[in-house]
């Protein structure tokens, strides 16, 4: 049967996300045609991946309306349709203002979080120009995203004026961190809950990232959920796979990714660890970080070295070159409530690498409990510098340990996260609705 047509809301395609890297895996080899995404101007930059999908229209003036004061603060986006090569592309995106986005971050939004508004700052609207676009794309299928409450909002009005059918894939668990603060916590709670089961009503299928998201959620909303974790094209994570497990008197310890305020304390805490270790054993572990920004920290550290990114491209030859790839999260109870059932994308990643997996992960953490299932890491639960050095030492002196878990991990990422069969399944899926 043919491909329907798919209209993707609140992501795009790219390769620097973990939303875009499993949006463009579970859409690979789709027809570019069938394919379009509406998502707000913020969401798009030059990472945009136009190999899978060239029909963007950028939700922007026209459609998203802000309250005082952030109407008068807000860059005004370009609301359209967007060429997607690169020069036009580019040529759409505006330099953000340094001042202006300081100005909202570091004022506007923690004072309205604070208050309790936070929730409440901005809705999206169908302008005609959005309608017009809708209409000439005529899709099948609607394919939602969301990680706000705006964003299920809007959901709900395009799906109300297409009435097609309507796929719903969960990420984080965003809901469970609405309320947190402010005067009006319970009520934008409660609010936001009614507004989301709305949203789960009028879904025809729904997707989870993790088996753990989807026992959860059918407890908590009464719904059945399908698992679609970011598939990965074995052969490419492969060609580099690490085959031997012998160490130097240095090995490394890779970390590639962002580095927000929890992560941040993550890696410092494992940096402990590590300089202890190596004043224990009398080696000298390198602590690599590939990251965008460099730690404020780092230089406190003398094992600690910072690289730039790499291309998507090299990433499977720097992963099997390290000795160990570290997958830490935030410990912090606001963080956990957000990322408790989530999978990272970069979990199958590392595993077809070859390279033994240090997880530094919540015992609760959907992450946590796979790779314990499965012996495909080395996995950290406790939040405290001698137990996570005391566990770091076990795997340095310990070779039949560090090959079992890599050699599990490699098994699972081709059972588990084979590209070849997760968008065939997900495919099948999409179609099952027409």
């Amino acid at each position: 049967m043919a491909l329907p047509k798919v209209l993707i809301i609140n992501q795009p395609f790219n390769y620097n996300t973990g939303g875009g890297i499993t949006l463009s895996n579970l859409f690979s080899g789709w027809d570019k045609n069938k394919l379009a995404v509406a998502c707000s101007g913020y969401l798009l930059n030059n990472n945009v991946n136009m190999e899978i999908c060239t029909n963007y229209y950028q939700l922007g003036f026209k459609e998203r309306k802000w309250v005082f004061p952030l109407k008068y603060l807000k860059r005004k986006y370009y609301s359209g349709i967007i060429k997607c090569d690169a020069k036009s592309f580019a040529d759409t995106l505006k330099t953000k203002s340094k001042f202006r986005r300081k100005v909202i971050m570091d004022y506007a939004y923690p004072i309205l979080d604070y208050i309790g508004l936070a929730d409440g700052v901005s809705k999206t609207e169908l302008s005609s120009e959005l309608c017009q676009w809708l209409n000439d794309f005529g899709p099948d299928v609607i394919y939602a995203v969301a990680g706000s409450r705006e964003d299920v909002l809007f959901s709900i009005i395009l799906h109300s004026y297409l009435k097609k059918p309507l796929i719903f894939h969960m990420m984080d668990d965003w809901p469970s961190t609405i309320g947190r603060r402010g005067f009006f916590k319970k009520f934008w709670k409660r609010k936001v809950d009614q507004e989301f089961r709305i949203l789960l009503d009028r879904s025809n299928i729904l997707m989870s990232i993790s088996d753990s998201m989807a026992y959860e959620y059918k407890m908590r909303y009464g719904k059945n959920f399908i698992t679609f974790h970011n598939p990965i094209n074995i052969e490419f994570w492969q060609k580099h796979q690490r085959d031997h497990y012998e160490l130097t008197n240095s090995p490394t310890i890779l970390y590639a990714g962002r580095v927000g305020l929890g992560i941040n304390n993550s890696l410092e805490l494992f940096a402990k660890a590590i300089q202890q270790v190596n004043e224990e054993l009398k080696i000298c572990i390198k602590f690599i970080l590939q990251t965008q920004e460099k730690p404020t920290w780092k230089n406190n550290y003398k094992n600690v070295i910072h690289n730039s990114f790499v291309s998507y491209n090299d990433l499977p030859k720097v992963f099997s070159e390290s000795d160990f790839l570290l997958l830490p999260y935030d410990f912090s109870q606001n963080s956990l409530k957000f990322i408790k059932y989530s999978m990272p994308t970069k979990a199958p990643e590392y595993m077809a690498s070859g390279t033994p997996i240090i997880l530094f992960a919540p015992e609760a953490t959907a992450i946590a409990k796979y790779a314990k299932k499965h012996n495909c890491a080395k996995v950290i639960t406790a939040n405290n510098l001698n137990e996570i050095a005391a566990e770091l030492k076990e795997l340095i002196v310990n070779k039949e340990l560090r090959e079992q878990i890599a050699q599990n991990a490699i098994k699972v990422a081709h059972k588990n996260h084979d590209s070849i069969d997760v968008t065939n399944h997900f495919r099948k899926t999409i179609i099952s609705l027409i």
